[in-house]
């Protein structure tokens, strides 16, 4: 009985001590918990293993810049491609036949254009490491430097930037492919006396950013782009109109919703190329509080820049601008706030996350060009992860719950790999990559034997049920529409066209994803 009665003394005891440790382990927890913003997550170092699927993926996006080249091409790798518009730009003496095709047609559009080179060189200062590794890096600065060469010679004087080759009634009216192009291309420009604030401060964000890509490769190419880039935002800045607002009937195809974002996002852009306090007091004290609509997130795209702004900016307010002024450094805070609110809506476990989203999973905003916006949403995501890792911040906190660079990163994972075939159509919505991606994509060049002649009127190719007969490697295509479906139809431009300022975003999500890698802390 003793024996007994003690045993049964022990498991009271042990009762005791396992209650007193769960009380000890969840106290712990619970400090943790509230401790955890001190404790940083792990910094990567170079470029790790590469993720082969990401890799691969990449190489195929970047082929599309090479079939969306104009002009006469140098290395040209694409069998079915040849020289074209080589007469552009010569009605007002200057030579245009660079730059590249906006989507399936054959227009010269400046401000997609230069948004374009903007996001293309962002990925290329952010993860060139990343594309080097993967042998992709010359590849993004070839492409990237077939738009700058021609945002140059479009830039012709101080207050002078043309912004339009070919007149698109008369392109959509042709189906044909560019090397046969007989129709006339005529120039639209702003100047002065027709202000363009837009596209002119879009085009100084690309040639800033575009001069520290170029800077350690050709330092006279770099300080041309920096100069054509503060002349222009000056010219932006000084001169102020919409320039869908000064030309009308450029509303139909990339209408302006406002110009005080591209302002504000040339002028984060020359921050970062020239160290000049008085752009990041442009962004910060003298107009954040009128154009940066501080505290509402938004979508990212060719023409809202606010968050692409955001988070640019973030990137000051995390690795320190010691120079700042304490209103600077206070403006700079209210963009990572922006910013935060941006990505937290994106996280879908987030309590502000958007509800948007098909059942596959898929961020969807718009049925046109569907893939643009969880797709640069992802791309912002993904540096702003980054971001975090580099300069050692655990967590993020969204309406009162906390979440990881890595769930910021599994987010961007989620979008990409929908993008390539995880999702209900089991198709890529990238051409060439995969067993299973769009045939009939809405692209004149593609659909069209590269040995027919059919002058303007080719629509019999338009029209056909039969394969694409040139393959648009590295299209993206404009996506699913909300309940997942695709319809794989030429003549379906809603969901069937490709773009230039897509692939670039993509470029970029993809160069992020190759490998795990910490971002520098200064972009020059």
């Amino acid at each position: 009985m003793a024996a007994e009665s003690r045993c049964k003394g022990c498991t009271g005891w042990l009762i005791v001590l396992v209650v007193a440790a769960l009380v000890v382990t969840a106290a712990v927890i619970a400090i943790k918990k509230k401790t955890h913003h001190s404790e940083a997550s792990p910094v990567p170092g170079p470029p790790g293993a590469v993720v082969q699927k990401y890799s691969n993926a990449l190489s195929v996006a970047l082929q599309f810049f090479q079939i969306q080249k104009a002009g006469k091409l140098v290395n040209n790798k694409i069998s079915w491609r040849g020289d074209s518009a080589l007469k552009d730009g010569s009605d007002a003496g200057l030579d245009l036949s660079k730059g590249m095709y906006d989507a399936g047609d054959h227009m010269k559009f400046g401000f997609p254009m230069a948004f374009t080179a903007t996001v293309l060189s962002w990925a290329i200062l952010e993860y060139g490491d990343q594309m080097a590794a993967v042998k992709q890096l010359d590849s993004a600065q070839d492409s990237l430097k077939w738009i700058t060469d021609y945002l140059i010679l479009a830039h012709p004087s101080e207050n002078v930037l043309y912004i339009q080759v070919g007149d698109p009634k008369a392109d959509h009216s042709c189906w044909e492919r560019p090397e046969t192009m007989s129709e006339k291309r005529p120039l639209k420009q702003v100047n002065s006396k027709i202000p363009g604030t837009d596209v002119a401060a879009e085009t100084a964000a690309a040639m800033a950013a575009a001069s520290m890509v170029f800077k350690s490769i050709d330092s006279k190419y770099s300080d041309s782009l920096l100069q054509h880039a503060q002349q222009l935002f000056t010219f932006a800045d000084n001169y102020r109109g919409s320039y869908s607002i000064s030309i009308p009937e450029l509303q139909n195809f990339y209408n302006s919703t406002g110009y005080e974002d591209e302002l504000l996002w040339a002028a984060a852009w020359l921050y970062h190329a020239t160290g000049d306090q008085s752009y990041l007091s442009y962004v910060t004290v003298e107009n954040g509080n009128s154009y940066a609509d501080w505290g509402r997130p938004t979508w990212f795209s060719w023409d809202d820049k606010r968050a692409g702004t955001q988070v640019l900016l973030s990137r000051v307010q995390f690795f320190g601008s010691k120079l700042s002024s304490n209103a600077e450094n206070k403006g700079l805070q209210l963009y990572r706030k922006t910013a935060e609110a941006v990505v937290c809506g994106l996280l879908p476990d987030s309590p502000t996350a958007t509800s948007s989203r098909t059942d596959g999973g898929l961020v969807w905003i718009d049925q046109w060009n569907a893939l643009q916006h969880p797709v640069a949403a992802s791309f912002l995501a993904l540096l702003y992860s980054d971001y975090m890792l580099t300069s050692r911040t655990a967590e993020v906190d969204c309406s009162g719950k906390s979440f990881t660079p890595s769930d910021l990163r599994n987010f961007a994972v989620s979008q990409a790999d929908y993008v390539l075939g995880s999702n209900p159509m089991e198709m890529s919505y990238l051409v060439g990559y995969g067993s299973k991606y769009p045939q009939q994509v809405h692209h004149r060049g593609a659909s069209i034997p590269a040995n027919a002649n059919t002058g303007c009127k080719g629509f019999d190719y338009l029209t056909s049920t039969d394969p694409n007969p040139n393959v648009a490697m590295g299209a993206l295509v404009g996506g699913p529409f909300k309940n997942d479906s695709y319809i794989d139809v030429r003549n379906n431009s809603m969901q069937a066209e490709p773009s230039t300022y897509n692939s670039a975003i993509l470029v970029g999500l993809l160069s992020g994803l190759v490998t795990t890698s910490s971002v520098a802390q200064s972009l020059t």
